[in-house]
């Protein structure tokens, strides 16, 4: 038997909290597993198809993209700030100012024509990092990519490792991909998007006290080479923990002293007798109470917490590990916690 009762708002907690998961995959068969389907890409700037044909060169290894393409998506996503050599620590967000009109014409905003600075690129940090991009044709760059299914919110920094026969490498905690063998940067990882990108070319670009450097002083390597490795190879593996923000809602089942102060279960009854006469048996009720439930000191016990919704349909059971006492004194509470 059941008694009911209805949840004030004040009864109704949601909490969020966030959980972590490690993976590791060992092979280029694991990554590409369907379960899994993390890709890679390889990503080329082919100057020479203004319009893409059947012949232009294509890669991925679990769908299938034109290099091309990949090359100027990356670019125009993560990296457009970041093209011109002299400001490769980003281009400054464009201003406008406001010119107060003398004329007919009334106020103008006045703004740069050029469009550097007007992208938003990702950023993984509030630090200043430079990030190069490789521009010349035939530059390639490397991407491998994570499914949303598998790296929920995001990619946990310090978390991700990609290796391959040509070496290892892995992030900084602050949106850099390092190379193990130099511990310089190769690339940027972007932790929200699950997406990773190993660069080769080095591009020169000036210091904050405007003297030429190289990003050969920064890069781990040059070598376009190394990053045809990272993502066509076989022999590669990638780990990473995922975070994903799971929210929790609290119950507070509140039973007052001088509420549910008596059991509906049916057996505290002394049930019906059966009485024999000459045309047979029948039954008549005996509907009083067994001993035991006159006492002064009597108490129903708690077995079970249902959850009903306004049509009182059973949405979810929670049973306590043993039956719980009433009390005639004070309020008695239950917390029941779902996690969805």
């Amino acid at each position: 038997m059941s008694a009911y009762k209805s949840f004030l708002s004040t009864d109704i907690i949601v909490a969020p909290f966030e959980v972590n998961k490690s993976f590791n995959f060992l092979g280029a068969a694991a990554l590409t597993a369907s379960s899994v389907g993390i890709d890679r890409y390889l990503g080329n700037n082919i100057q020479s198809h203004p319009f893409l044909s059947q012949s232009a060169p294509t890669t991925g290894q679990v769908t299938i993209q034109y290099q091309e393409l990949v090359y100027n998506s990356i670019k125009q996503l993560y990296y457009s700030n970041y093209l011109n050599a002299t400001e490769s620590y980003g281009s400054p967000v464009v201003t406008a100012s406001l010119y107060i009109g003398s004329d007919s014409s009334g106020d103008v905003y006045l703004s740069p024509s050029s469009s550097a600075g007007r992208y938003y690129n990702y950023p993984q940090t509030t630090l200043t990092f430079p990030k190069y991009f490789p521009t010349v044709s035939g530059s390639q760059i490397g991407i491998l990519s994570v499914p949303v299914g598998m790296f929920g919110n995001y990619i946990a920094p310090n978390s991700f490792y990609w290796t391959a026969d040509s070496g290892s490498i892995y992030d900084d905690g602050e949106g850099n991909l390092i190379f193990s063998s130099s511990g310089k940067i190769c690339g940027n990882i972007f932790y929200g998007h699950g997406i990773a990108v190993i660069t080769s070319d080095s591009i020169p670009q000036k210091d904050f006290y405007g003297t030429a450097i190289y990003s050969s002083s920064f890069y781990g390597f040059t070598d376009s080479i190394i990053v045809e490795n990272f993502v066509t190879s076989s022999n590669v593996t990638c780990s990473f923990s995922s975070s994903l923000t799971i929210y929790e809602t609290q119950y507070k089942c509140t039973i007052r002293d001088n509420e549910f102060n008596f059991t509906q279960n049916p057996s505290i009854t002394s049930g019906s007798t059966v009485v024999t006469s000459s045309i047979g048996n029948f039954y008549t009720p005996a509907p009083y109470l067994l001993g035991f439930a006159t006492a002064s000191y009597f108490s129903p016990y708690i077995t079970t917490v249902g959850l009903y919704d306004d049509n009182y349909q059973l949405l979810a059971v929670g049973k306590l590990s043993q039956p719980l006492p009433l009390s005639p004194t004070t309020d008695t509470t239950i917390l029941v916690n779902i996690d969805r």
